[in-house]
């Protein structure tokens, strides 16, 4: 595997590859690689000929009092693993490669950005749809490779490329869990045993929706999304540990609250801090209760 820091060198090694008529996949990282990040590598070298990596913690996603300066970061260790998948090349540049000084430039989607994650976290999906678009750019790869896991994150980055037309596909791959259900992230290395006990609420509170969609898809009585978000809340609430900062029942295509359970999948979204560590998961849920993974887009 072939690391890099420097945007001219990655592009040039990038450029040999293509005139080899290889195809170039991208997973876009901030590092602390665990099982669902090698999902997604996997994912991408079953479709791709030649896999890049990007290691970047974004400072521009992160707001003033969140945990940049304390994100868990060991490249080493995530070269390795990355090696050991058969991994072509990893970029892993300095802030101020990815953002020269001077840099004005900002990448905002309006709309998607402003609910959930957006309402909490200002100024999050501008980074991170500025810092993709940057990546974009600088790999041009065929596919880039996305975790379900940040389902809005995904509908972000879908809508910009769409709006650019960055000429690639957006691959979704499913979230990858623990075996108590908890969803991956590299964020669960803050939790002590007690929280990380603690933090299955979601994941039970992910397990209720589908029961309850279920029953709504046959019981109009049973379609109220409020009541249902209702309960999601008071599910959860039974941790004390836990504490909502939201539990959304929504529309997956554009995140609006539902009034009542539709004929078609719904989107259970919730944020949730566990002591001081703050944790997202969600489910699309069919009405016959399976758990999908959303479709892929071909942009042009």
């Amino acid at each position: 595997m072939r690391t890099f820091d420097r945007i001219p060198s990655l592009r040039t090694y990038l450029r040999g590859i293509r005139q080899e008529g290889r195809s170039v996949g991208l997973v876009p990282t901030m590092g602390a690689l665990h099982a669902g990040h090698v999902a997604l590598v996997r994912r991408a070298k079953a479709e791709c000929d030649a896999v890049v990596v990007s290691l970047f913690v974004n400072p521009t996603q992160f707001g003033p009092h969140e945990d940049f300066a304390a994100y868990p970061r060991d490249l080493s260790a995530d070269q390795r693993l990355l090696a050991e998948e058969g991994v072509w090349a990893l970029f892993a540049p300095a802030a101020e490669e990815v953002y020269p000084p001077g840099a004005r430039t900002i990448v905002e989607v309006e709309g998607l950005s402003s609910t959930l994650e957006g309402a909490c976290r200002p100024g999050h999906f501008r980074g991170v749809a500025t810092v993709v678009s940057k990546l974009l750019t600088i790999v041009q790869p065929d596919a880039a490779f996305f975790g379900q896991k940040d389902y809005q994150q995904l509908l972000v980055i879908e809508r910009m490329t769409r709006d650019l037309h960055f000429p690639l596909e957006i691959v979704p791959v499913a979230t990858v869990r623990e075996p108590d259900g908890l969803a991956m992230s590299s964020r669960n290395a803050y939790l002590s045993q007690s929280e990380r006990q603690a933090a299955t609420a979601l994941y039970r509170a992910l397990k209720l929706a589908q029961t309850r969609i279920v029953e709504g898809a046959r019981d109009a009585e049973t379609r109220n999304a409020s009541s249902l978000r209702a309960e999601l809340e008071e599910e959860i609430r039974r941790e004390p540990l836990a504490q909502i900062d939201y539990v959304a029942v929504a529309d997956p295509e554009n995140l609006q609250p539902l009034a009542d359970l539709p004929q078609s999948p719904v989107l259970v979204a919730l944020a949730v801090r566990i002591g001081k560590t703050r944790l997202i998961d969600n489910a699309l849920i069919g009405l016959d209760g399976a758990w999908l993974t959303r479709a892929r887009t071909r942009m042009s």
